[in-house]
């Protein structure tokens, strides 16, 4: 990066990323610390095994006052790094500590939601990992928490503060390719597909609180791939590669085309299995027009999946990517790069003027403390994790969805409606 946005620079391009979808806070919270940027956050981390101890040390240079996992060995290790702290194995003892600000919540998807709104209600500020929950009932249910207790919210699509993103959002923004009125998303993965519960009975490791590990799941015995993170091909626990992938390369494209919610969404892919998520799945969405934008034809693709037109451009060593269709020419992008097609020379590119991040983590912190917003609040975060998860919907379903963001409803399918939410055990709420 070549420089770093000033504070005011940054929250006016926060404030503008986010124009689309944020709405003011309608309530504050009188036990809100008053702080300066010069202030430390009280944070509590729930979850500080893998991806966990990633954020854990994002955000280690404010006050880690918490920590809290279900696996004693990942708690463990990280309070040798933070012995200070107070342990704690069930997230719902962890929220109730006076002294915190905000916490991270980074556990399996299936305790997302319980553990951000547990915090929410607390008044808290709140940065959860991707995907922002389970179920597309527990994703309005947090969006439209946060927004009632004024909380400063970030989901954890970490990639979106890459220079590269910004560099293609401007492309897109700028029509520098025209109008966008189709776009493919696709991911090579099937690392989160399929399985076989284990043939015999084991109990859980000592060292795992398997009852709060399975937290507002339906009761059942343990299986050793479900932890530390082959829970994500369970339907129970998480939504296979594209609960794992989606958020990531969907960004891009809901921040460029300026997305929200969709009014179709239709999947292909193997026969649903009850229990574990596909290793190929297509899914085809349909956007309205957004003040003066167009309406999109979007299509998911992963694993065996591939969008057709990328033998058509040429553009088969992509593995993984966001293919942009414009009236003028074309944008193809991963995390770290992009391409024009036809080429640089044939389509002129805007001035750079989205600023440099100041680091996804970092974006969040400031804004807890100067009650800012955030590039991947949850007004943001939420419709995108909501379409998301209609996907797997209509997958596990069958149907052409037709949804109806504003009364919450699939309009056509009362079987589908009743997979927007699940039952949680007894003794776990939302």
């Amino acid at each position: 990066m070549t420089h770093r946005a000033s504070r005011r620079e940054f929250l006016g391009y926060a404030a503008a990323a986010a124009a689309a979808t944020w709405i003011p806070a309608c309530q504050t919270n009188p036990r809100r610390r008053i702080l300066t940027l010069n202030d430390k956050l009280n944070i509590g981390v729930i979850g500080v095994g893998g991806r966990g101890n990633d954020n854990l040390h994002g955000v280690a240079g404010e006050n880690i006052v918490a920590i809290c996992d279900v696996d004693e060995n990942n708690l463990a290790g990280a309070a040798k790094e933070f012995p200070n702290a107070k342990r704690f194995v069930d997230f719902r003892e962890l929220v109730l500590l006076q002294s915190l600000d905000a916490i991270v919540v980074s556990t399996p998807d299936h305790t997302h939601a319980p553990a951000a709104a547990a915090g929410l209600r607390r008044g808290l500020d709140v940065y959860c990992e991707k995907p922002l929950a389970h179920n597309v009932h527990e994703v309005r249910t947090l969006t439209e928490l946060a927004r009632k207790y004024g909380a400063v919210t970030q989901m954890g699509t970490q990639i979106h503060d890459h220079a590269n993103f910004r560099r293609v959002v401007e492309l897109i923004q700028s029509k520098a390719i025209g109008d966008v009125k189709e776009c493919h998303v696709f991911v090579n993965g099937t690392n989160w597909s399929k399985g076989e519960r284990a043939k015999e009975r084991v109990p859980p490791p000592n060292h795992l609180h398997y009852d709060l590990w399975l937290g507002p799941a339906e009761e059942q015995s343990y299986d050793p791939s479900f932890h530390p993170a082959g829970w994500r091909r369970w339907w129970a626990f998480g939504n296979g590669t594209l609960g794992d992938m989606a958020c990531h390369y969907m960004d891009l494209a809901f921040w460029a085309l300026q997305l929200k919610y969709p009014k179709t969404i239709e999947a292909e892919g193997p026969a649903p299995d009850p229990e574990t998520a596909p290793d190929r799945l297509k899914i085809s969405y349909t956007f309205p027009e957004r003040e003066n934008l167009p309406p999109v034809n979007f299509t998911w693709y992963d694993g065996h999946h591939r969008p057709e037109i990328l033998k058509t451009l040429n553009l088969e060593k992509w593995i993984n990517g966001v293919l942009f269709i414009g009236e003028r020419g074309n944008v193809i992008a991963n995390y770290d790069n992009h391409e024009l097609i036809p080429g640089a020379k044939a389509i002129e590119r805007p001035k750079p003027w989205i600023p440099d991040s100041v680091g996804h983590h970092r974006e969040w912190i400031e804004a807890c403390k100067n009650r800012g917003t955030t590039s991947c609040n949850f007004n943001y975060s939420g419709p995108l994790t909501e379409t998301v998860l209609l996907g797997a919907v209509a997958f596990r379903t069958g149907t052409r969805l037709e949804w109806d963001a504003e009364s919450f409803k699939i309009k056509n399918s009362e079987a589908a409606n009743g997979m927007l939410r699940q039952n949680y055990r007894s003794g776990w709420t939302l």
